[in-house]
């Protein structure tokens, strides 16, 4: 067979050469699934993939081969010597090696795939203007959700569609640890430790716990559902440590299941971006979405609602996101970063949290005695909010008890004034725990 040619004869584009920094988790993962399907993406894409350079400081050996590559301790001085075509940044972080790699890789005009979704949703705009002006691709599908394609359904997909909102189980630390809790009563402390001892949290959990890895990504979503400026400190975010057992426990007597969701919407107040966790209707899809499992769905005006499901982290799911964006590379197709070019993103008035209008289910601990429902009742009516149920369980005159209300529809700063005075009597003993239902 000539060289240049496959088996019929037909003529083969030249390998794209890819260079990979990192090799953690994903890093792995992406060089395993080029080498065993190598074949397969070959025959698909009529060119080859080539590694040709790895960077990482760690020179233990590797269960699969790396001897062919050539290996730098420095990513920076790799993107500088290396020819390759593609480099992949899996370092990670927002600052640091990962950003001047992705920065010095664009400005050179070498394409740059990413699984950092902290990079993108802190810097993605300037990342974006530079991968523009230099004629190449950024490209990060791998950053937000693993292995489902959700920027190429927003993207490409839906490109026809007006989009309204976009929702989602974002991490599946969190989904795990919910999950658990829900299934066997534990509190999250206990979950959580289990989670770690899996490998599905980190030593470190409070990214993920916190909110802050679903921020990142819903940061993200935001911008290529809406064609609006990339915005990270505009998101309102919650974490899940105060939702405990007995939360779980009502949620399931109303309903509903606690889930911690990314929502963004487009209103007219502007754009809500907003992490927290969520009591949902038990026959919703997404609140079936168990485990490490993550889900997304979005609202079009021609396609109704789309859902998706998949595993959102992980070696193998991220490798398959971070290929993909490759062989998009290596067939030539572009698309802007965002879906339109950076400078005509719009600067879309973001939507205050206290201005969010919904249902919420509110606990509070309170000591057992004659009035306690008419003070709350006074509080709520002379806030304009309405309570829908109210449930208590048995009596104990003079200890404290719980006290359950769901709320109607009502505007969140008239929610948190009512909460704050209710906090303030003498008889509620804990801080009163708010969960908003989303009627989804």
């Amino acid at each position: 067979m000539t060289a240049g040619q496959d088996g019929k004869g037909a003529r083969m584009a030249s390998p794209l050469k890819v260079a990979v920094a990192g090799l953690g988790t994903v890093g792995s993962g992406t060089i395993k699934l080029l080498q065993q399907n190598a074949d397969r993406l070959t025959e698909r894409l009529g060119r080859t993939i080539l590694i040709t350079a790895v960077c990482d400081k760690d020179h233990s050996p590797r269960d699969y081969p790396v001897d062919g590559y050539r290996w730098y301790d420095d990513a920076i001085r790799m993107v500088a010597e290396t020819d390759a075509d593609v480099i992949v940044e899996l370092i990670g972080g927002a600052e640091g090696p990962a950003r001047a790699v992705c920065e010095r890789a664009l400005a050179a005009g070498r394409h740059v795939v990413t699984a950092n979704k902290a990079l993108i949703a802190h810097h993605g705009m300037a990342l974006a203007a530079t991968a523009e002006a230099n004629g190449v691709t950024l490209a990060y599908e791998a950053a937000v959700a693993g292995g489902i394609p959700i920027i190429k359904t927003l993207r490409e997909g839906l490109i026809g569609n007006e989009r309204r909102q976009v929702f989602g189980i974002l991490n599946g630390t969190c989904n795990y640890i919910l999950t658990g809790m829900r299934d066997t009563g534990r509190e999250f402390e206990a979950v959580l430790a289990e989670a770690q001892a899996l490998g599905y949290a980190e030593a470190d959990p409070s990214f993920d716990v916190d909110g802050i890895d679903t921020a990142h990504k819903l940061a993200i979503l935001a911008t290529v559902a809406f064609g609006c400026t990339l915005d990270f400190k505009a998101v309102h975010v919650e974490g899940i440590r105060h939702v405990s057992p007995v939360d779980i426990a009502y949620a399931d007597e109303l309903g509903y299941r606690i889930k911690l969701l990314g929502i963004a919407a487009l209103t007219d107040r502007g754009v809500e971006r907003r992490v927290h966790p969520c009591m949902v209707p038990a026959g919703a899809q997404i609140a079936h979405v168990e485990g490490v499992f993550n889900a997304l769905v979005v609202d079009g005006d021609f396609v109704d609602t789309v859902v998706q499901v998949g595993r959102g982290a992980g070696e193998r799911p991220t490798a398959s996101a971070v290929v993909a964006d490759i062989a998009d590379i290596a067939r030539g197709t572009r698309q802007p970063t965002f879906g339109v070019s950076v400078r005509h993103l719009r600067p879309l008035a973001a939507a205050p949290m206290a201005s969010h209008r919904g249902a919420y289910y509110v606990r509070l601990m309170v000591v057992d005695r004659p009035g306690v429902f008419a003070d709350i009742a006074s509080i709520l009516r002379d806030n304009d909010v309405s309570m829908e149920a109210v449930l208590q369980r048995g009596r104990a005159p003079g200890e404290a008890v719980p006290v359950v209300m769901t709320i109607h529809e009502t505007e969140e700063a008239a929610m948190v004034k009512s909460l704050q005075q209710i906090q303030a009597l003498s008889w509620v003993v804990e801080p009163p725990r708010m969960i908003r239902i989303e009627l989804i």
